[in-house]
């Protein structure tokens, strides 16, 4: 199994412990993350290892090239020197290095290799965990809105219920009641004194006593009115015998004596 093989298994793992014991959605995907990012960390030291290897074996093989070249000019001078078995003999370390040259090629081929493909899963596994983060941040936000869903939900249930309007009918009930009280009290206050009341009262029966004058003065003026034009058709006079002039003068007096008791009633 490969590094990034390891590190994906690895990466699972640990997710699937989070999920199990989470309670917290948002902690649990924020601790996936934080553990995403540990981990990437972890791939670029192991890249980075292997990019020094593939460094180390590159420059092996270029040092191994020198030296065989070096060598083939050394056995050049052997030659040109006429002395063959110093050619020879360079010629021998020449195909040595040449050997390691070839070597050395093979494994920095390999490596170089390598090191590519772990940078290339090395963007993938940035871009996993950018992705992630994008997915976070979508599901915390489905998280709240589901929270705040709820929130409603269990406030509407709560108003729906009977028993949150029964404080409000009692409040509406008692403010009923206080404007009952009030209107009285303004019906109350609206009201006349009772003394004031009691004198119209007495005003009101000054007037009808008034009324009872007048009409008794009128029945007097209408009763003198018939007895003069009686004694006209008899002939008689105040003083003559066609009458009781005493009673008449008896009669006299005691109405004076009335109107006077009347006087006396509506002055007092």
């Amino acid at each position: 199994m490969g590094l990034f093989g390891r590190l994906g298994t690895l990466i699972r793992s640990n997710i699937n412990e989070l999920i199990n014991k989470a309670e917290d959605p948002e902690k649990m995907l924020n601790q996936v993350l934080v553990d995403m990012r540990n981990q990437l960390v972890e791939a670029k030291k192991q890249v980075a290892v292997a990019i020094a290897d593939e460094k180390r074996v590159k420059k092996q093989h270029q040092q191994e090239a020198a030296h065989a070249a070096d060598w083939e000019r050394k056995a050049m001078l052997a030659v040109r020197a006429g002395d063959d078995t110093l050619a020879r003999a360079a010629l021998q370390r020449k195909s040595d290095h040449d050997a390691q040259t070839v070597a050395y090629e093979g494994q920095w081929a390999t490596q170089k290799a390598a090191v590519e493909q772990l940078k290339e899963a090395l963007r993938g596994l940035d871009a996993k965990i950018e992705e992630a983060k994008g997915k976070r941040n979508v599901l915390v936000a489905r998280k709240k809105r589901a929270e705040a869903q709820q929130t409603i939900n269990d406030t509407l249930g709560r108003i729906n219920s009977t028993g949150s309007f029964e404080g409000f009918e009692r409040f509406e009930d008692r403010i009923l009641q206080l404007e009952a009280e009030a209107e009285s009290s303004a019906e109350l206050s609206a009201l006349p004194d009772a003394s004031l009341e009691s004198k119209f009262k007495e005003l009101e029966t000054g007037t009808h006593v008034s009324d009872d004058l007048e009409a008794l003065k009128r029945k007097m003026a209408l009763g003198t009115g018939s007895q003069e034009g009686q004694r006209a058709i008899t002939g008689d006079s105040p003083g003559g015998q066609g009458g009781d002039g005493g009673e008449q003068a008896a009669q006299s007096a005691e109405v004076d004596a009335q109107l006077e008791e009347l006087k006396r009633k509506l002055n007092g």
